[in-house]
């Protein structure tokens, strides 16, 4: 029974962390080629939400399908006791990405529902703006870590 979990378990890690980085790289490019501020307040109100919402959820997928695949693994007693080796290191190196990633997208989700439809003050701005680009660089480095594990395994 806990193979046919953790064979879902792999199937919806790899789903949610593809639509994940993708919805990341799309709301970037996004981002960058509204640079009309009419044409980011027609846009933003409304493919935001849907996809704030999409991210909590995805973010949730991939922390439980996460922790399912490192128990299947027994990856836990690598990542708490750091023995040197690559695996050790890949390991710690994707878990504090993905904590510093969960950390960026929690304040950026804050913001941006807060905010949605609504004049951001400049520090708002600055936040939401770089914990996006934050979200998008680490989510390149999580996917290179995870390819690293993969490999290992």
């Amino acid at each position: 029974m806990f193979d046919v979990v953790t064979e879902w378990a792999f199937h919806i890690h790899l789903i949610m962390a593809i639509s994940w980085i993708g919805g990341s790289v799309f709301m970037f490019i996004l981002g960058v080629s509204l640079r009309d501020k009419k044409a980011q307040q027609e846009v933003y109100p409304h493919v935001g939400p849907i996809f704030g919402w999409f991210e909590v959820v995805a973010l949730i997928s991939l922390l439980s399908s996460g922790a399912v695949l490192g128990m299947k693994y027994s990856l836990f007693p690598l990542l708490f006791n750091d023995n040197g080796t690559p695996i050790s290191h890949a390991l710690n190196m994707k878990l504090t990405l993905v904590i510093i990633l969960t950390i960026a997208t929690v304040v950026h989700f804050i913001i941006a529902y807060q905010t949605n439809g609504k004049q951001r003050t400049r520090t708002e701005q600055i936040l939401s703006r770089g914990s996006s680009m934050l979200i998008l660089l680490l989510n390149l480095f999580v996917m290179h870590y995870a390819i690293v594990l993969r490999n290992i395994l």
